[in-house]
């Protein structure tokens, strides 16, 4: 069976975040194919020691590239921690992100709760 696709992103303000929720998920996120926005992808493997797949930084095209992947079916979830109080240079990115993650059905996660329900929901399995 392959292996379900979660990709991680976090905007520089959300990084102590997702490493907390990483570190907390790892177990559960080792059983996963992993890909990242290089920045967070880097701190997730040098924190916390799993296998990312590094795409490019956000602002230099990581979050087409993470559209992209949804667009294409290459993704099953989203953990984007985004950062809804500082401006983002590729705000237009990122809300096209999010865009396609409703329209092709792709959960995604802008906040450690709501990955949380994700990440221990029983449904995971029937994706």
């Amino acid at each position: 069976m392959k292996k379900k696709v979660v990709v991680l992103v976090a905007h520089d303000a959300k990084k102590k975040d997702m490493i907390e929720w990483a570190e907390f998920n790892k177990l559960t996120l080792s059983k996963f194919e992993l890909w990242a926005t290089r920045t967070t992808g880097s701190v997730v493997i040098d924190k916390i020691g799993l296998e990312v797949n590094l795409l490019l930084s956000g602002p230099h095209g990581g979050d087409s590239q993470i559209g992209t992947m949804i667009a294409e079916g290459k993704a099953d979830m989203v953990i984007f921690f985004w950062d809804p109080l500082s401006p983002q240079p590729h705000d237009v990115d990122v809300k096209a992100l999010l865009r396609l993650s409703v329209l092709y059905d792709v959960p995604i996660a802008c906040n450690r709760k709501t990955a949380d329900f994700i990440i221990s929901s029983p449904l995971l399995n029937h994706m």
